[in-house]
């Protein structure tokens, strides 16, 4: 007996709107990038200096998580977030202002898209690799002892998995059964090392044994094989029995940061036929759910938000070199 919904029509449309509006807003977000950075590549130069790590291609596990959660469920996620953050309900306009390094931004411009903090929504991000899961621990304990059914979710790249704080992370959720979900992307890329050469095991899933939790992968970066492995994991939570592990294997469309060549990658070839947009598209058009004019509704209203983000962004001002300091350190640590 499953303690999640069962997929409706209305549901599987909805999440593909969230990957339409993920997409679009990564693709947005990319004109924007690399707008005034040519006719050389300068990766300081323009309105979005700096590094910049798109997540098109892995829009199912985010659509596919999002249903499940809260506004008051905590998710952690890493370097790489928009898609999860869009899916949990982050605010769009100020994290675009964010982005661009603007004052009206979620941390008033000075975090960047790698660290994104929404308290409103409850979520967060950080550029450290597998930074996210320890949080997310204190996140789980919180509710935990407050006898609230909330979860606390982590987001982690495949890459993360091999890190120290991937397993004492789990062997401490485990030891308290905290109400935490671990999902880890499995992109097949650790920057430019394919998993295959970092990674003894062919699923992180079955890491999760080690530690007494269930383990699960996803496989084809399915939205709907995620909304049930995400579903069961966060019942199982909720319910107060404990932690599980979901592993997705997922795609990354372009390269690790923008200006990445991927001379390394040698599956380019057949990343487009993988796009998971198209693929989810025509899988619920073939079956009678989606027609043409629902999708193209699914583009214009995406569009439209998307684009009062970009023009929110590019209106709002940018932070005074004399408050530099402001909203960084803690009042009491200034001098």
């Amino acid at each position: 007996m499953t303690l999640y919904p069962t997929l409706t029509d209305d549901m599987r449309r909805g999440m593909l709107q969230t990957m339409v509006l993920i997409r679009t807003y990564e693709e947005a977000i990319l004109r924007e990038y690399h707008a005034d950075k040519s006719p050389g590549f300068d990766i300081g130069a323009g309105l979005i200096p700096g590094e910049m790590h798109l997540s098109a291609g892995q829009e199912p596990v985010a659509a596919g998580l999002g249903l499940h959660l809260t506004k008051d469920d905590a998710l952690t996620a890493a370097h790489r977030p928009h898609h999860v953050a869009i899916a949990k309900g982050v605010r769009l306009r100020e994290m675009t202002a964010e982005i661009f390094g603007r004052e009206t931004g979620l941390g008033h411009g000075r975090g960047g898209h790698m660290h994104l903090f929404d308290p409103e929504t409850h979520f967060s991000c950080s550029g450290i690799v597998a930074e996210g899961l320890p949080p997310s621990l204190g996140q789980a304990f919180a509710f935990q002892r407050r006898g609230i059914d909330r979860v606390a979710v982590a987001v982690a790249g495949e890459g993360a998995a091999n890190q120290g704080a991937f397993h004492e992370s789990l062997n401490l959720a485990a030891l308290w059964k905290l109400p935490v979900v671990f999902v880890i992307e499995d992109n097949d890329w650790g920057i430019s090392v394919p998993r295959t050469q970092s990674t003894s095991v062919t699923s992180n899933a079955v890491r999760g044994a080690a530690y007494g939790m269930p383990g699960t992968r996803v496989e084809e970066n399915s939205v709907e094989g995620m909304y049930e492995a995400a579903g069961e994991a966060i019942a199982r939570a909720r319910a107060g029995d404990g932690p599980s592990l979901i592993e997705v294997h997922t795609l990354r469309l372009w390269g690790h940061f923008e200006g990445d060549a991927q001379g390394y990658r040698t599956d380019l070839d057949g990343v487009p036929g993988r796009d998971p947009l198209p693929t989810y598209r025509n899988t619920l058009t073939a079956q009678g759910v989606l027609t043409d004019s629902d999708f193209a509704a699914m583009e214009k209203s995406a569009s439209e938000l998307v684009e009062d983000a970009i023009d929110f962004a590019k209106a709002s001002p940018t932070p005074s070199p004399a408050n530099a300091l402001e909203y960084v350190f803690a009042e009491g640590a200034r001098s």
